[in-house]
């Protein structure tokens, strides 16, 4: 099985560092576990630490769970880089990060549906601003590919382009997005074909988006804005 993308890959652990303790050991609980269901207390105990040091770093649950959405985001991006990095062709390239994207979700559900699901959304439709830096920088690594020519012609990262840029992300993501969640939820099978799968999902999806990319309409937005 794949590494996914929650729990050994992170930066050096600093002896210290309680914030990063806390949030890798959420993390790791959550690999674990599966789930959202723990409590803080029961955190502090696994990382050996008082029942109230987690308070000292994060207001409640929600802002810890941001902080592990954006070490989500971050190893994700982490994952699309590593599978892009021998590869020349923007297409490849992109497929390759379909590829490292589904792969993770599936690895890890809990923390993909943390990361993607509405768990953390705000009243306003907002997310919190960690999680969205993280995010957009996952993000600029789609644009990138596109703008490099992965739909077959070049696409500049300009504000003229945005829209075309982001309807072209936007089936993609939808795509990419769907088939993880039909493969964690099993109900599109067996797993041992997910790489079968994904690639023809991908490539049908590649195709239709050669022949035609949709413009979103004025004032739409897709996927976290750039915390500003």
């Amino acid at each position: 099985m794949d590494k996914d993308i929650s729990t050994k890959e992170q930066r050096p652990y600093h002896h210290g560092d309680l914030h990063r303790a806390i949030v890798e050991t959420a993390l790791e609980v959550l690999s674990e576990s599966q789930s959202t269901e723990f409590s803080l207390r029961e955190l502090a105990r696994r990382a050996g630490v008082s029942h109230n040091a987690p308070y000292k770093h994060f207001a409640d649950k929600r802002e810890l769970l941001a902080a592990v959405s954006a070490i989500g985001f971050e190893l994700l991006a982490k994952r699309m880089a590593e599978a892009t990095k021998e590869l020349d062709s923007p297409r490849q390239r992109l497929a390759a990060m379909a590829r490292a994207y589904v792969s993770g979700g599936v690895n890890n559900p809990a923390l993909y549906r943390l990361m993607f699901g509405g768990y953390l959304a705000g009243q306003d439709e907002g997310r919190p601003v960690i999680e969205r830096t993280a995010a957009y920088n996952m993000k600029a690594l789609i644009v990138s590919a596109i703008s490099d020519g992965a739909l077959g012609r070049r696409i500049e990262d300009t504000e003229v382009n945005t829209r075309t840029i982001d309807g072209a992300i936007l089936v993609f993501w939808s795509q990419m997005h769907g088939l993880t969640l039909l493969l964690v939820d099993r109900l599109v099978g067996p797993s041992n074909k997910m790489e079968e799968l994904t690639e023809n999902v991908l490539q049908g999806m590649l195709e239709g988006l050669v022949n035609s990319i949709p413009a979103m309409p004025e004032g739409v937005w897709v996927g976290p804005p750039q915390a500003g």
